[in-house]
């Protein structure tokens, strides 16, 4: 099995360009965290195409948060000196937008919450709900 999922913020804008066939291809590089030592980060690079790779290039930018869901691929290439270049990336299946498109997404999301007074899931503050056994989906 050959599943990635990876959750970080774009190194850099996303860069688009289309094949000879008319197909949007769309190459952007994400830094993850790693979870043992927040100094560190590793830097992945991701690939997608057609209608992902456009919605990418469209609404994502340096610093964006974003989820990838997709397959690890390796390839290669001669470079101008004669040199075989290796090549590893993600290839997207499907890439997530994980904050609102203006910055600051989680004070824009809060910001819409309280104009259409939706009631905040979190305001009890990490205190128990009180729900009966009856009303949960499993047992």
């Amino acid at each position: 099995m050959n599943r990635s999922i990876i959750v970080g913020r774009l190194t850099r804008d996303p860069e688009l360009r289309y094949s000879g066939q008319g197909v949007a291809v769309c190459n952007f590089t994400v830094a993850v965290n790693r979870p043992f030592d927040k100094e560190k980060a590793d830097f992945i690079n991701v690939v997608c195409f057609k209608k992902t790779a456009e919605n990418v290039a469209n609404y994502l930018k340096k610093g964006s948060l974003a989820g990838v869901d997709g397959r690890i691929q390796t390839r290669s290439y001669d470079n101008n000196e004669g040199r075989r270049v290796f090549i590893t990336e993600v290839v997207a299946e499907s890439v997530q937008f994980l904050e609102s498109r203006g910055n600051g997404g989680g004070q824009q999301q809060q910001s819409n919450q309280q104009q259409n007074n939706y009631p905040d899931p979190f305001a009890n503050d990490g205190q128990p709900i009180d729900i009966s056994d009856d009303d949960l989906p499993f047992g």
